[in-house]
Protein backbone atom coordinates (compact mmCIF):
# COMPACT_ATOMS: atom_id res chain seq x y z
CA UNK A 1 0.00 0.00 0.00
CA UNK A 2 0.95 3.54 -0.87
CA UNK A 3 1.91 5.52 2.23
CA UNK A 4 0.73 8.82 2.30
CA UNK A 5 3.17 11.92 3.71
CA UNK A 6 1.53 14.21 6.25
CA UNK A 7 1.52 17.03 3.54
CA UNK A 8 -0.71 15.29 1.42
CA UNK A 9 -2.97 14.14 3.94
CA UNK A 10 -3.29 17.66 5.09
CA UNK A 11 -4.46 18.53 1.33
CA UNK A 12 -6.79 15.93 1.17
CA UNK A 13 -8.53 16.88 3.99
CA UNK A 14 -8.49 20.58 3.23
CA UNK A 15 -10.44 19.38 -0.04
CA UNK A 16 -12.75 17.64 1.39
CA UNK A 17 -13.88 20.49 3.79
CA UNK A 18 -14.38 22.53 1.17
CA UNK A 19 -16.44 20.35 -0.75
CA UNK A 20 -18.57 19.00 2.12
CA UNK A 21 -19.54 23.27 2.41
CA UNK A 22 -20.01 23.88 -0.47
CA UNK A 23 -22.34 21.12 -0.63
CA UNK A 24 -23.81 22.38 2.79
CA UNK A 25 -24.40 26.04 1.39
CA UNK A 26 -26.26 24.59 -1.79
CA UNK A 27 -28.26 22.46 0.21
CA UNK A 28 -29.44 25.62 2.19
CA UNK A 29 -29.46 28.03 -0.61
CA UNK A 30 -31.76 25.28 -2.24
CA UNK A 31 -33.89 25.48 0.81
CA UNK A 32 -34.10 28.97 1.03
CA UNK A 33 -34.64 29.19 -2.81
CA UNK A 34 -37.81 26.84 -3.18
CA UNK A 35 -39.12 29.17 -0.23
CA UNK A 36 -38.48 32.22 -2.52
CA UNK A 37 -36.64 34.31 -0.34
CA UNK A 38 -33.26 35.20 -0.30
CA UNK A 39 -33.17 36.36 3.32
CA UNK A 40 -35.68 36.24 6.34
CA UNK A 41 -36.64 39.81 5.96
CA UNK A 42 -39.41 39.74 4.11
CA UNK A 43 -41.08 37.17 6.21
CA UNK A 44 -40.34 39.29 8.94
CA UNK A 45 -41.53 42.26 7.55
CA UNK A 46 -45.19 40.28 7.11
CA UNK A 47 -44.67 38.62 10.79
CA UNK A 48 -43.46 41.40 13.11
CA UNK A 49 -46.56 44.32 13.09
CA UNK A 50 -48.33 41.37 14.80
CA UNK A 51 -45.93 41.59 17.96
CA UNK A 52 -46.42 44.43 20.37
CA UNK A 53 -44.15 45.50 23.06
CA UNK A 54 -46.63 45.89 26.35
CA UNK A 55 -45.73 47.70 29.48
CA UNK A 56 -47.43 47.66 32.90
CA UNK A 57 -48.22 49.40 36.25
CA UNK A 58 -48.72 48.40 39.28
CA UNK A 59 -48.09 48.77 43.15
CA UNK A 60 -47.35 45.99 45.58
CA UNK A 61 -46.54 46.14 49.66
CA UNK A 62 -43.34 46.98 51.02
CA UNK A 63 -42.31 45.53 54.47
CA UNK A 64 -42.93 48.54 57.37
CA UNK A 65 -40.26 49.97 59.18
CA UNK A 66 -40.82 47.81 62.83
CA UNK A 67 -40.02 51.13 64.58
CA UNK A 68 -42.30 54.05 62.43
CA UNK A 69 -45.27 53.31 64.79
CA UNK A 70 -42.97 53.77 67.78
CA UNK A 71 -43.84 57.65 69.51
CA UNK A 72 -40.90 57.31 71.01
CA UNK A 73 -38.96 57.63 67.99
CA UNK A 74 -41.12 59.58 65.90
CA UNK A 75 -40.45 62.31 68.83
CA UNK A 76 -36.92 61.95 69.01
CA UNK A 77 -36.36 61.56 65.82
CA UNK A 78 -39.18 62.26 63.75
CA UNK A 79 -39.01 59.18 61.44
CA UNK A 80 -42.23 59.46 59.18
CA UNK A 81 -44.68 56.95 59.01
CA UNK A 82 -43.20 54.03 56.60
CA UNK A 83 -45.56 53.81 52.78
CA UNK A 84 -47.33 50.49 53.01
CA UNK A 85 -47.56 50.33 48.73
CA UNK A 86 -44.53 51.29 46.36
CA UNK A 87 -45.33 51.28 42.80
CA UNK A 88 -43.72 48.97 40.02
CA UNK A 89 -43.40 48.49 36.57
CA UNK A 90 -42.44 45.98 34.39
CA UNK A 91 -43.71 44.72 30.87
CA UNK A 92 -42.85 42.10 27.98
CA UNK A 93 -44.64 41.28 24.41
CA UNK A 94 -47.32 40.12 23.63
CA UNK A 95 -49.25 38.79 20.04
CA UNK A 96 -52.42 40.23 17.87
CA UNK A 97 -54.31 37.33 17.41
CA UNK A 98 -58.31 39.32 16.33
CA UNK A 99 -57.19 42.74 14.90
CA UNK A 100 -60.73 43.67 14.89
CA UNK A 101 -61.65 43.34 18.13
CA UNK A 102 -58.61 44.32 19.78
CA UNK A 103 -57.53 40.85 21.20
CA UNK A 104 -53.60 40.12 22.06
CA UNK A 105 -52.38 36.79 23.61
CA UNK A 106 -49.38 37.49 26.40
CA UNK A 107 -48.60 34.99 29.34
CA UNK A 108 -49.68 35.57 32.57
CA UNK A 109 -46.86 36.12 34.30
CA UNK A 110 -46.44 39.51 32.30
CA UNK A 111 -49.42 40.87 33.32
CA UNK A 112 -50.48 38.94 36.80
CA UNK A 113 -50.21 42.28 39.07
CA UNK A 114 -50.35 45.12 36.64
CA UNK A 115 -53.09 47.90 37.84
CA UNK A 116 -52.68 49.65 34.14
CA UNK A 117 -51.38 47.54 30.85
CA UNK A 118 -50.06 49.69 27.48
CA UNK A 119 -49.90 48.27 24.35
CA UNK A 120 -46.82 49.54 21.94
CA UNK A 121 -47.44 48.57 18.37
CA UNK A 122 -44.77 48.69 15.54
CA UNK A 123 -46.17 51.21 13.95
CA UNK A 124 -46.06 53.43 16.97
CA UNK A 125 -49.23 53.71 18.04
CA UNK A 126 -50.48 53.34 21.62
CA UNK A 127 -53.13 51.78 23.55
CA UNK A 128 -54.72 51.11 26.74
CA UNK A 129 -55.47 47.51 27.62
CA UNK A 130 -57.41 44.99 29.84
CA UNK A 131 -57.56 41.61 31.15
CA UNK A 132 -60.17 39.40 29.46
CA UNK A 133 -59.33 36.07 31.21
CA UNK A 134 -55.94 34.96 32.55
CA UNK A 135 -54.37 30.66 33.29
CA UNK A 136 -51.94 30.60 35.45
CA UNK A 137 -52.26 26.76 34.88
CA UNK A 138 -51.10 27.28 31.20
CA UNK A 139 -49.43 30.98 32.05
CA UNK A 140 -51.43 32.51 29.09
CA UNK A 141 -53.53 35.84 29.12
CA UNK A 142 -55.73 37.16 26.94
CA UNK A 143 -56.04 41.26 26.47
CA UNK A 144 -58.34 43.73 24.81
CA UNK A 145 -57.48 46.78 23.66
CA UNK A 146 -60.44 49.33 25.31
CA UNK A 147 -60.38 51.84 22.65
CA UNK A 148 -59.49 50.85 19.08
CA UNK A 149 -59.68 52.86 16.60
CA UNK A 150 -58.44 50.63 13.43
CA UNK A 151 -57.70 46.82 12.58
CA UNK A 152 -55.07 45.92 13.59
CA UNK A 153 -52.64 43.22 11.59
CA UNK A 154 -53.43 39.85 13.42
CA UNK A 155 -51.29 36.68 12.94
CA UNK A 156 -51.96 33.62 11.31
CA UNK A 157 -51.86 31.10 13.60
CA UNK A 158 -50.19 27.62 12.69
CA UNK A 159 -50.65 24.07 14.33
CA UNK A 160 -47.80 22.80 16.72
CA UNK A 161 -48.80 19.01 16.47
CA UNK A 162 -47.06 19.19 12.79
CA UNK A 163 -43.87 20.65 14.48
CA UNK A 164 -40.59 18.89 14.03
CA UNK A 165 -37.09 18.60 16.00
CA UNK A 166 -34.88 20.44 13.66
CA UNK A 167 -37.70 22.77 11.62
CA UNK A 168 -36.48 26.56 11.75
CA UNK A 169 -38.32 29.09 14.21
CA UNK A 170 -37.84 32.97 15.01
CA UNK A 171 -38.49 34.19 18.17
CA UNK A 172 -39.94 38.04 17.90
CA UNK A 173 -40.46 40.30 20.88
CA UNK A 174 -39.18 43.13 22.84
CA UNK A 175 -36.37 41.72 25.35
CA UNK A 176 -35.16 44.32 28.02
CA UNK A 177 -37.30 46.59 26.94
CA UNK A 178 -35.63 47.49 23.51
CA UNK A 179 -38.19 47.75 21.02
CA UNK A 180 -39.20 45.06 18.64
CA UNK A 181 -35.99 42.50 17.92
CA UNK A 182 -36.13 39.45 16.21
CA UNK A 183 -33.88 36.19 16.67
CA UNK A 184 -33.49 32.81 14.89
CA UNK A 185 -33.00 29.46 15.59
CA UNK A 186 -34.55 26.28 15.27
CA UNK A 187 -37.14 23.73 17.39
CA UNK A 188 -34.47 21.71 20.01
CA UNK A 189 -37.09 19.17 21.67
CA UNK A 190 -40.65 19.00 21.99
CA UNK A 191 -43.20 17.66 24.84
CA UNK A 192 -40.57 19.29 27.85
CA UNK A 193 -42.61 19.26 31.09
CA UNK A 194 -44.27 22.45 32.26
CA UNK A 195 -40.95 24.54 34.03
CA UNK A 196 -43.93 24.45 37.18
CA UNK A 197 -44.72 21.63 38.78
CA UNK A 198 -48.40 23.37 39.22
CA UNK A 199 -48.25 23.82 35.22
CA UNK A 200 -50.47 22.23 32.39
CA UNK A 201 -49.21 21.17 29.09
CA UNK A 202 -45.89 20.78 27.25
CA UNK A 203 -43.35 23.21 26.16
CA UNK A 204 -41.28 23.50 23.26
CA UNK A 205 -37.79 24.01 23.28
CA UNK A 206 -35.87 25.86 20.90
CA UNK A 207 -32.16 27.92 21.12
CA UNK A 208 -33.59 30.89 18.92
CA UNK A 209 -32.31 33.43 21.63
CA UNK A 210 -34.99 34.20 24.17
CA UNK A 211 -34.26 37.01 26.89
CA UNK A 212 -36.51 38.71 29.62
CA UNK A 213 -39.05 40.66 28.01
CA UNK A 214 -39.20 38.31 24.82
CA UNK A 215 -42.68 36.44 27.16
CA UNK A 216 -45.25 36.56 25.61
CA UNK A 217 -44.29 37.48 21.91
CA UNK A 218 -44.15 35.14 19.16
CA UNK A 219 -42.55 32.10 18.17
CA UNK A 220 -43.38 31.41 13.85
CA UNK A 221 -42.36 29.01 11.49
CA UNK A 222 -41.15 30.35 8.42
CA UNK A 223 -44.39 30.43 6.99
CA UNK A 224 -45.35 33.35 9.05
CA UNK A 225 -47.46 31.00 11.70
CA UNK A 226 -47.58 31.65 15.04
CA UNK A 227 -46.17 28.15 16.49
CA UNK A 228 -45.71 29.47 20.01
CA UNK A 229 -45.60 31.77 22.79
CA UNK A 230 -42.17 32.09 24.33
CA UNK A 231 -42.47 32.01 28.27
CA UNK A 232 -39.50 31.17 30.07
CA UNK A 233 -35.79 30.25 29.65
CA UNK A 234 -33.35 28.02 31.56
CA UNK A 235 -30.16 30.38 32.78
CA UNK A 236 -27.49 30.27 34.93
CA UNK A 237 -26.96 33.89 34.75
CA UNK A 238 -30.55 35.47 33.51
CA UNK A 239 -29.63 35.79 29.66
CA UNK A 240 -29.94 33.39 27.08
CA UNK A 241 -27.86 30.27 26.57
CA UNK A 242 -29.87 28.76 23.98
CA UNK A 243 -32.43 27.04 26.09
CA UNK A 244 -35.93 28.59 26.15
CA UNK A 245 -38.80 27.41 26.08
CA UNK A 246 -42.41 28.32 24.40
CA UNK A 247 -46.44 27.74 25.36
CA UNK A 248 -47.48 25.55 21.89
CA UNK A 249 -49.69 27.11 19.69
CA UNK A 250 -52.56 24.59 19.90
CA UNK A 251 -52.65 25.28 24.02
CA UNK A 252 -52.80 28.77 23.32
CA UNK A 253 -55.69 28.20 21.42
CA UNK A 254 -57.48 25.98 23.68
CA UNK A 255 -56.82 28.71 26.78
CA UNK A 256 -58.11 31.25 24.03
CA UNK A 257 -60.62 29.83 23.23
CA UNK A 258 -62.35 29.52 26.67
CA UNK A 259 -61.59 32.91 27.75
CA UNK A 260 -63.20 34.60 25.10
CA UNK A 261 -65.79 32.45 24.80
CA UNK A 262 -66.67 31.89 28.47
CA UNK A 263 -65.19 34.81 29.94
CA UNK A 264 -62.49 32.23 32.16
CA UNK A 265 -60.79 28.84 32.28
CA UNK A 266 -62.69 26.02 33.94
CA UNK A 267 -60.05 23.29 34.71
CA UNK A 268 -61.81 19.52 34.03
CA UNK A 269 -61.39 17.75 36.88
CA UNK A 270 -61.32 13.34 36.40
CA UNK A 271 -61.08 12.75 40.38
CA UNK A 272 -58.22 10.16 40.55
CA UNK A 273 -54.58 10.15 42.39
CA UNK A 274 -52.14 8.37 39.99
CA UNK A 275 -48.98 7.45 39.36
CA UNK A 276 -46.58 6.06 36.86
CA UNK A 277 -46.27 2.13 36.48
CA UNK A 278 -43.00 0.94 35.81
CA UNK A 279 -41.21 -3.20 35.04
CA UNK A 280 -41.25 -3.45 38.55
CA UNK A 281 -44.42 -2.38 40.19
CA UNK A 282 -46.18 -4.10 36.94
CA UNK A 283 -45.18 -6.94 37.91
CA UNK A 284 -46.00 -6.87 41.52
CA UNK A 285 -49.76 -5.88 40.71
CA UNK A 286 -49.67 -8.46 37.99
CA UNK A 287 -50.00 -5.83 34.93
CA UNK A 288 -48.63 -6.74 31.47
CA UNK A 289 -48.30 -3.07 30.56
CA UNK A 290 -45.47 -0.50 31.48
CA UNK A 291 -46.62 2.39 30.34
CA UNK A 292 -49.81 4.50 30.83
CA UNK A 293 -51.15 6.55 34.16
CA UNK A 294 -51.98 3.39 37.56
CA UNK A 295 -55.24 4.71 39.60
CA UNK A 296 -54.08 4.48 42.99
CA UNK A 297 -57.35 5.96 44.66
CA UNK A 298 -60.99 7.74 43.27
CA UNK A 299 -62.39 10.34 44.73
CA UNK A 300 -66.22 10.14 46.19
CA UNK A 301 -68.62 11.16 43.74
CA UNK A 302 -65.86 12.36 41.28
CA UNK A 303 -66.43 12.29 37.69
CA UNK A 304 -64.00 8.85 38.16
CA UNK A 305 -66.26 7.28 40.27
CA UNK A 306 -69.10 8.01 38.15
CA UNK A 307 -67.56 6.67 35.21
CA UNK A 308 -66.87 3.20 37.52
CA UNK A 309 -63.10 3.88 37.52
CA UNK A 310 -61.38 1.43 40.03
CA UNK A 311 -58.08 1.87 42.18
CA UNK A 312 -55.89 -0.43 40.10
CA UNK A 313 -57.25 0.45 36.96
CA UNK A 314 -54.26 1.82 33.99
CA UNK A 315 -55.19 4.44 31.69
CA UNK A 316 -53.62 4.03 28.33
CA UNK A 317 -55.81 6.53 25.84
CA UNK A 318 -57.83 9.51 26.72
CA UNK A 319 -59.77 10.74 23.30
CA UNK A 320 -57.40 8.73 21.42
CA UNK A 321 -54.50 10.39 22.53
CA UNK A 322 -52.04 7.81 23.95
CA UNK A 323 -51.17 7.96 28.00
CA UNK A 324 -47.70 7.06 28.63
CA UNK A 325 -47.54 8.18 32.43
CA UNK A 326 -49.05 10.23 35.02
CA UNK A 327 -47.93 13.83 33.54
CA UNK A 328 -49.48 12.81 30.48
CA UNK A 329 -52.96 12.19 31.95
CA UNK A 330 -52.45 15.49 34.35
CA UNK A 331 -51.96 17.85 31.22
CA UNK A 332 -54.70 15.95 28.87
CA UNK A 333 -57.19 15.84 31.79
CA UNK A 334 -56.23 19.68 32.84
CA UNK A 335 -56.31 21.20 29.14
CA UNK A 336 -60.33 20.39 28.88
CA UNK A 337 -62.67 22.07 30.31
CA UNK A 338 -65.10 20.82 32.96
CA UNK A 339 -68.27 19.58 31.70
CA UNK A 340 -66.30 18.16 28.48
CA UNK A 341 -66.97 14.32 27.98
CA UNK A 342 -63.67 12.00 27.50
CA UNK A 343 -63.07 8.33 26.19
CA UNK A 344 -60.57 6.27 27.76
CA UNK A 345 -58.98 3.06 27.65
CA UNK A 346 -58.27 1.68 30.62
CA UNK A 347 -56.93 -2.29 31.34
CA UNK A 348 -58.29 -3.88 34.11
CA UNK A 349 -57.10 -7.26 34.58
CA UNK A 350 -55.29 -7.16 31.50
CA UNK A 351 -58.33 -6.63 29.53
CA UNK A 352 -59.01 -3.28 27.78
CA UNK A 353 -61.95 -1.64 28.80
CA UNK A 354 -63.78 1.15 26.99
CA UNK A 355 -65.02 4.39 29.81
CA UNK A 356 -66.64 7.37 29.34
CA UNK A 357 -66.72 9.83 31.80
CA UNK A 358 -67.98 14.07 31.77
CA UNK A 359 -65.11 15.93 33.61
CA UNK A 360 -65.84 17.91 36.91
CA UNK A 361 -64.46 21.42 37.83
CA UNK A 362 -61.01 22.03 39.40
CA UNK A 363 -61.37 24.51 41.75
CA UNK A 364 -59.26 27.43 41.84
CA UNK A 365 -58.52 28.56 45.27
CA UNK A 366 -58.26 32.36 46.06
CA UNK A 367 -55.39 33.47 47.57
CA UNK A 368 -55.07 35.31 50.70
CA UNK A 369 -52.36 38.20 51.37
CA UNK A 370 -50.70 36.06 54.26
CA UNK A 371 -50.27 39.98 56.04
CA UNK A 372 -53.83 40.10 56.63
CA UNK A 373 -52.87 36.81 58.93
CA UNK A 374 -50.00 37.73 60.68
CA UNK A 375 -47.20 40.43 59.77
CA UNK A 376 -44.32 37.51 59.75
CA UNK A 377 -45.82 36.39 56.89
CA UNK A 378 -46.51 39.75 54.67
CA UNK A 379 -45.23 39.28 51.11
CA UNK A 380 -46.66 35.80 50.68
CA UNK A 381 -49.99 34.54 49.45
CA UNK A 382 -51.69 31.74 50.87
CA UNK A 383 -54.40 29.22 49.84
CA UNK A 384 -55.45 25.55 51.31
CA UNK A 385 -53.17 22.99 49.33
CA UNK A 386 -56.21 20.42 47.68
CA UNK A 387 -53.69 17.66 45.75
CA UNK A 388 -55.39 16.91 42.12
CA UNK A 389 -58.29 14.01 42.41
CA UNK A 390 -58.50 15.19 46.46
CA UNK A 391 -61.55 16.94 47.48
CA UNK A 392 -60.51 18.18 51.06
CA UNK A 393 -57.17 20.65 51.67
CA UNK A 394 -54.11 19.03 53.50
CA UNK A 395 -52.73 22.07 54.42
CA UNK A 396 -51.63 25.44 53.20
CA UNK A 397 -49.60 25.99 50.32
CA UNK A 398 -47.91 29.45 48.85
CA UNK A 399 -49.07 30.84 45.92
CA UNK A 400 -46.17 33.40 45.74
CA UNK A 401 -43.47 35.32 47.23
CA UNK A 402 -42.69 38.89 46.78
CA UNK A 403 -39.03 39.93 46.95
CA UNK A 404 -37.07 41.65 50.04
CA UNK A 405 -40.81 40.50 51.98
CA UNK A 406 -40.53 39.26 55.47
CA UNK A 407 -41.46 36.00 54.26
CA UNK A 408 -39.15 36.16 51.56
CA UNK A 409 -36.72 36.95 53.92
CA UNK A 410 -37.56 33.75 55.77
CA UNK A 411 -36.53 31.75 52.74
CA UNK A 412 -40.67 30.40 51.80
CA UNK A 413 -40.81 30.00 48.49
CA UNK A 414 -43.57 29.74 45.69
CA UNK A 415 -45.01 26.07 45.84
CA UNK A 416 -43.80 25.22 49.80
CA UNK A 417 -46.57 23.55 51.04
CA UNK A 418 -46.70 24.33 54.86
CA UNK A 419 -48.00 21.22 56.82
CA UNK A 420 -47.89 21.82 60.58
CA UNK A 421 -47.32 24.98 63.03
CA UNK A 422 -44.73 23.67 65.53
CA UNK A 423 -46.20 20.44 66.60
CA UNK A 424 -49.67 20.74 65.24
CA UNK A 425 -50.47 19.79 62.27
CA UNK A 426 -52.82 21.68 59.75
CA UNK A 427 -55.86 20.64 57.06
CA UNK A 428 -56.59 23.92 55.93
CA UNK A 429 -55.99 27.20 56.13
CA UNK A 430 -58.68 27.71 58.03
CA UNK A 431 -56.86 26.16 60.91
CA UNK A 432 -53.70 27.87 60.18
CA UNK A 433 -55.43 31.08 60.70
CA UNK A 434 -56.18 30.25 64.06
CA UNK A 435 -52.93 28.75 65.11
CA UNK A 436 -50.83 31.81 63.83
CA UNK A 437 -52.98 34.88 64.88
CA UNK A 438 -51.15 37.09 67.09
CA UNK A 439 -48.17 34.95 67.15
CA UNK A 440 -44.11 36.57 67.52
CA UNK A 441 -42.89 33.31 66.32
CA UNK A 442 -43.25 31.04 64.12
CA UNK A 443 -42.06 27.48 63.57
CA UNK A 444 -43.00 26.31 60.45
CA UNK A 445 -43.33 22.51 58.83
CA UNK A 446 -42.69 22.48 55.41
CA UNK A 447 -42.78 20.29 52.49
CA UNK A 448 -40.49 21.68 49.44
CA UNK A 449 -41.07 19.40 46.47
CA UNK A 450 -40.83 16.53 48.97
CA UNK A 451 -38.06 17.64 51.33
CA UNK A 452 -39.02 18.48 55.07
CA UNK A 453 -37.83 21.96 55.94
CA UNK A 454 -38.52 23.77 59.20
CA UNK A 455 -38.72 27.56 58.80
CA UNK A 456 -38.00 29.89 62.21
CA UNK A 457 -40.32 33.14 61.87
CA UNK A 458 -39.56 36.31 64.59
CA UNK A 459 -40.63 39.64 64.87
Amino acid sequence: MKKINSLSLLFITLIIINVGNNISNHIEAHEINNLGQSSLAELVDESSPSVVRIAIRGKVATQRNPFSDDPFFERFFGQPQMPREREFGGGGSGVIVDGSNGYIITNHHVIGRADEIKVFTKDGNEYLAEVMGSDPGTDIAVLQITELDKTLKAIQLGDSNLLRVGDFALAIGAPFGLSQTVTSGIISALGRPQMSTDGYGDSIQTDAAINPGNSGGALINLEGELVGIPSSIFTRGGGNIGIGFAIPVNTVKNIMNQIINFGSVKRGLLGVIISDINKEIADQLGIEATKGALIQEVSPDSAAEIAGLEAGDVIIEVNKKIITNSSDLRNTIGLKRSGESVNMIVLRDNKELNIAAELGELVAQEPIKADELNSLLAGAELSDYIPEGKIKAEGVVILSVEANSNAANARLQKGDIIWSVGRTEIKNLSEFKSIIKDKDILVLRVNRMGRQLIIQMRK
